[in-house]
């Protein structure tokens, strides 16, 4: 028989950077008792991304970061952004969210979540500041 489980987390950041959110994803996929089906992770924000990222090297996620800020700084290139109505870190955090994704999908298998080795799911806060974000879980399956 097909089971579906709906979680909303409220996650507070700390400000910019990524925020493992593995653990509480998976506490969800433990409570829906389903064995075999998918996860659907969204959040629901748009200046804030979801990634399933290395989680061994914190080098990595820096790399990241500085990239990322490369491709989305606060003051490009081009000049100002317009839209500034939070603040300078308003728009970049758009673009960047623009840019990534705020869902992912991972199977579940034997009743846990199928990461590979050293991955995890980041919630990529692009705002300088502390912020709420509300993630939607979907476990869905057997």
């Amino acid at each position: 028989m097909s089971r579906i489980h709906q979680v909303t987390l409220d996650i507070r950041t700390p400000g910019r950077g990524m925020l493992d959110v593995t653990e509480r994803i998976a506490e969800v996929v433990r409570a829906s008792a389903v064995r075999a089906g998918t996860c659907t992770v969204f959040l629901r924000h748009t200046s804030a991304s979801l990634v399933i990222q290395e989680n061994a090297s914190p080098s990595v996620r820096r790399d990241l970061e500085r990239w990322l800020d490369a491709i989305a700084p606060e003051s490009p290139a081009f000049g100002p952004w317009e839209h500034d109505d939070e603040g300078p870190d308003d728009m970049p955090a758009h673009a960047r969210a623009a840019f990534l994704k705020t869902s992912e999908v991972v199977p579940v298998e034997g009743g846990r979540l199928a990461l590979g080795t050293g991955q995890a799911i980041y919630l990529w806060e692009h705002r300088a500041t502390p912020h709420r974000r509300t993630l939607h879980v979907t476990v869905a399956g057997v």
